[in-house]
């Protein structure tokens, strides 16, 4: 119950028709938000909030995303989220996710959404949109050991580690998280498997074969490790331009360390370099 304010008191400044009511019901608002998504096939966007088991008593209950629209629960049922089992579902948790309303049921405060189908038409409208050659947004959905799953409206897009930039990546976790955007350059479309190429690469300057006027063989030159592997040793020459070198004999070196290497090979054309660690700085 509401409890009765009293007036009566003397506060300097005090205006009653500036009183922010702190109570106020925006239930009414927010169905109105769910008809019109619901009328309209217009996309919303929530973060998954929980998961909850939903079904008959008696039977195999589904698992179902919970969403919310103010304090309207909504559920999506797994088939609908996109995610590929339970254990999926529940790394998406707490992201924020697009969905359309599939239906409605006031009387019990519910209504039932659908991420895929958000996803489709997403989909849909950035095909239309986009040519070969474009730079648009990707944003990180996946970061594997030498790729990365981005989204680019609805379409999931592949980008090896290749694509990612020049130079060698030790570790793409370290670079880029989930939830990440960058730019990058379409390169391909196929509008009738809904699928599109892209590459971040392609949107920066290639260090070759600009950078051979810089080096030459059997010169030496400063370098800080960017990478240590059982068959050789990476070292960073200049942004973009990693080479490779043999293990020392007698000393082990990590990843970050600063070393002077001789040159012992340039090749333009696979835009390689191969050294040798003279010395560990």
């Amino acid at each position: 119950m509401a409890e009765e304010l009293n007036e009566n008191v003397m506060i300097e400044g005090f205006d009653p028709a500036r009183m922010v009511d702190q109570q106020q019901d925006h239930s009414m608002e927010n169905w109105m938000t769910i008809y019109g998504a619901y009328q309209n096939s217009k996309i919303l966007y929530a973060p998954i909030s929980g998961i909850e088991k939903v079904g008959p008593d008696g039977e195999d209950k589904k698992a179902c995303a919970v969403v919310r629209v103010g304090a309207i629960r909504g559920l999506i049922p797994l088939e609908f989220t996109g995610a590929e089992n339970l254990r999926h579902l529940r790394a998406m948790t707490g992201q924020d996710i697009a969905f359309m309303v599939l239906n409605y049921d006031q009387e019990n405060g519910v209504f039932t959404g659908s991420r895929t189908k958000a996803l489709e038409k997403m989909a849909d409208i950035t095909l239309r949109k986009i040519e070969e050659g474009d730079v648009i947004p990707a944003v990180v959905r996946h970061v594997g050991d030498d790729y990365m799953l981005g989204d680019i409206g609805g379409i999931q897009v592949f980008l090896p580690i290749s694509e990612i930039r020049y130079g060698w990546i030790d570790d793409i976790h370290e670079e880029f998280k989930v939830g990440d955007a960058l730019k990058v350059k379409v390169t391909a479309i196929d509008r009738d498997k809904k699928e599109v190429d892209v590459s971040a690469k392609a949107l920066q300057e290639n260090p070759w074969p600009d950078c051979v006027k810089r080096y030459q063989k059997n010169g030496e030159y400063v370098g800080v490790v960017s990478g240590v592997r059982e068959y050789g040793v990476f070292v960073r020459l200049e942004p973009g331009v990693d080479s490779l070198s043999s293990h020392l004999k007698f000393q082990n070196v990590r990843k970050d360390d600063r070393v002077l290497v001789r040159v012992d090979n340039i090749n333009t054309e696979k835009e390689q370099i191969r050294t040798r660690i003279t010395r560990v700085l």
